[in-house]
């Protein structure tokens, strides 16, 4: 009896035709009764662009304006530094629908791309066979499910509970698996660097811009020593002036 029920169907979806368009329905194999069914494809958009802003910070503001307008989220938020270059690189999950919105948004007044490319993954059968093989998994365990009640003994009921227990693995992972596709389709995800050229300073010029703000800083230093001694300098003026008219007047 529970190698009977215990057999999966091994059928799959039919062929697919169609083109690449995301709004495009394609045409399944015709069901036994006669009736084509119709499923709309399933697409998994990326993209990854790259290019040179004159300000890092204004560029940020008009990205996140972007994303917050079409739905989105920033999934990562990268800030690199090196000599002569800062990046910053961001990796945004957007509505599919709004997907080439926000990249026309983001990227305004961007004259020319270093990089830019989009791919289009079609998971339209890999979509159609997860969602057939979950249907079997859940009929079949509701087979089972009858069949524990049905059952005359604890060792019926033992190796009942077994099966059901691989099979709930089973179709945890497929779930997981469905989930996952579902919000690869639902949400086109961008990933996006855009950088900013930096002054590129030698060691000779650090040391010299170093030692001349070091110059300026002991020179403002020395003004407020002589600030806080200024008696001790009027004392020490009036001693001078008091020496040199004694001498003056004692060579008359």
């Amino acid at each position: 009896m529970l190698a009977t029920f215990g057999c999966e169907s091994g059928n799959r979806p039919g062929n697919f035709e169609g083109g690449s368009d995301e709004t495009e329905k394609m045409l399944v194999t015709p069901a036994p009764d006669g009736q084509v069914q119709e499923v709309q494809r399933k697409l998994i958009k990326e993209g990854r662009v790259e290019f040179e802003t004159e300000d890092i910070s204004t560029t940020r503001q008009t990205v996140f304006r972007a994303v917050q307008q079409y739905k989105g989220y920033i999934s990562s938020d990268q800030e690199f530094k090196s000599p002569g270059r800062t990046s910053n690189t961001l990796v945004i999950r957007v509505p599919a629908e709004h997907y080439d919105d926000l990249l026309r948004d983001a990227t305004v007044g961007v004259k020319k791309f270093d990089f830019r490319e989009i791919d289009v993954k079609d998971v339209t059968e890999e979509f159609l066979d997860v969602e057939a093989r979950l249907k079997t998994k859940k009929e079949l365990e509701a087979r089972f499910l009858e069949l524990l009640k049905q059952a005359k003994n604890v060792s019926e009921v033992v190796e009942i509970e077994k099966q059901l227990s691989t099979l709930r693995s089973d179709i945890e992972s497929i779930e997981g698996r469905l989930n996952y596709l579902q919000n690869q389709v639902a949400l086109s995800t961008l990933s996006m660097t855009f950088y900013e050229r930096t002054p590129v300073y030698t060691e000779f010029s650090r040391e010299f811009k170093d030692g001349f703000r070091n110059g300026w800083n002991n020179l403002i230093w020395f003004f407020v020593f002589l600030t806080n001694i200024w008696p001790f300098v009027l004392l020490g003026l009036a001693l001078l002036i008091g020496v040199k008219v004694y001498r003056s007047r004692h060579r008359k």
